[in-house]
């Protein structure tokens, strides 16, 4: 038995020496620790394999860069007419010249100017004229009576006082109000007045951008939205501007007073490098305008009825902030009424009819001696404030509805801008002034407009 073990293990000793020269025994190379600066690749995984290089070795193929990317297709491959992006222009108009605007062009389209420091461009326009003007290849408007009737009022307010000139546009829902008072402000620019443009004062009261108590007026400021406006006021005015200087001197917290010389563009770049000083530089530059007699002034205010709403801000104690006790519609307001004015120039507003959650407030209403929609008395309570903010506005009643000829022109206006699918006749354009019963917006987006969505 002795000598069977020692020959078991002589056997298992030439057998451990033999393995590690044996060619068949398999040994794990990917686990051995690389020679020192010996560098290791390893070849990335793909789905189109390798190939092989010039050189014999192993190259794995690039990836197209382009896989998976959508690419435009060529022109050649896109003949119908629905993909012309670049299509020619048919809308040949004139242009908007005040010039041009007397009862010889009363219900023809005209084209506004494209410059870079319009008003409308640049104050922004209400929601509605917006988009009916990026539907359309340039924005124009349609000369009406009431506008000519509108720019004799401004005419005859060149030279006067703003308190004799403080109009309100008044009329039934849709009837072209907003259009009228974008007429005034592009008529008062180009005869090169200082224009103030207002287009959604419902932003000044819907609790949209920022307040803080001010202890010296012992009201709201808005210093974002004054600041905004200070930029607007400036760009468009800014040839007009250079030329005007403050006649006093005007005291600014936090800082020296202002002495008077020192030119109006100064004085709102300190309002513009600090949004703090902005509702104080406001009030301060709508002064001096005020005293100045070489430019007209207008101020124009869309949605004017919501200066005289109850506000969406609150206080501290979440008690409702009336209108007047901020800082922006306090301002407009004390122009609306007369408690402060231009030396030359007006105030124009227009009335949101269609606006449910700033209605017409029954003190507004009674000054412009329109009729009531709700039941009213003498023991209706009505705010004294208000009463004196509405107190000596006049009316200038807009048209519920497009005569025949205006509303040919704006019929023609759509047509030629490819906004009516059918082909144009004179049944297809009775048929929807009929259903729109002449009102403006209805005969287009009612009308027109929906039409093409169907």
């Amino acid at each position: 038995m002795l000598t069977l073990s020692v020959r078991c293990q002589r056997v298992s000793c030439q057998l451990l020496a033999s393995s590690s020269t044996s060619p068949l025994v398999q040994t794990r190379s990917y686990a051995t620790q690389p020679k020192k600066g010996q560098i290791v690749k390893q070849a990335s995984q793909g789905f189109k394999g390798k190939k092989n290089t010039p050189s014999g070795q192993m190259e794995h193929a690039k990836k197209d860069k382009k896989m998976m990317a959508f690419q435009p297709l060529p022109v050649s491959q896109l003949p119908h007419p629905l993909f012309e992006s670049d299509r020619p222009d048919t809308l040949a108009l004139q242009s908007f010249h005040p010039e041009m605007l007397t009862r010889v062009v009363e219900s023809q389209a005209l084209k506004f100017p494209h410059n870079e420091n319009d008003p409308f461009r640049i104050f922004g326009l209400p929601r509605n004229i917006l988009v009916e003007f990026r539907l359309l290849s340039k924005p124009c408007s349609v000369i009406r009576s009431v506008t000519i009737d509108a720019i004799n009022k401004l005419d005859a307010a060149s030279d006067k006082n703003s308190k004799e000139s403080r109009v309100v546009l008044t009329g039934p829902q849709g009837c072209g109000k907003s259009y009228l008072l974008l007429q005034a402000l592009q008529y008062c620019n180009a005869r090169d007045w200082l224009v103030l443009y207002i287009p959604r004062a419902t932003n000044l009261v819907n609790s949209t951008t920022a307040h803080t108590y001010d202890m010296r007026t012992r009201t709201y400021s808005q210093p974002i939205f004054a600041y905004q406006t200070l930029q607007r006021f400036l760009k468009v005015n800014a040839l007009r501007l250079e030329q005007l200087r403050t006649q006093t001197e005007i005291e600014i917290e936090r800082r020296p007073p202002v002495p008077p010389g020192t030119p109006l563009v100064e004085l709102i770049n300190i309002g513009l490098k600090d949004q703090g000083h902005a509702p104080t530089v406001l009030g301060a530059v709508l002064e001096e305008i005020g005293k100045q007699t070489i430019f007209p002034v207008l101020l124009a205010v869309d949605d004017f009825q919501a200066l005289y709403c109850k506000s969406h801000y609150r206080d501290q104690h979440f008690s409702a902030i009336k209108s007047y006790h901020l800082s922006m519609p306090r301002l407009l307001l004390e122009y609306a009424s007369g408690q402060k004015s231009f030396a030359r120039g007006a105030v124009f507003g227009a009335l949101s009819m269609g606006n449910t959650t700033f209605p017409l407030p029954l003190e507004l209403r009674e000054a412009l001696s329109l009729e009531h929609d709700r039941p009213y008395g003498p023991y209706v309570k009505r705010q004294p404030e208000l009463v004196e903010y509405a107190h000596g506005l006049e009316r200038l009643a807009v048209p519920g509805s497009l005569s025949v000829p205006e509303a040919a022109s704006v019929f023609e206006v759509w047509m030629k801008d490819r906004a009516v699918p059918s082909k144009p006749n004179d049944e297809l354009f009775l048929t929807k002034y009929s259903e729109a019963s002449g009102n403006a917006r209805a005969f287009v987006w009612k009308g027109l407009l929906s039409s093409m969505s169907a």
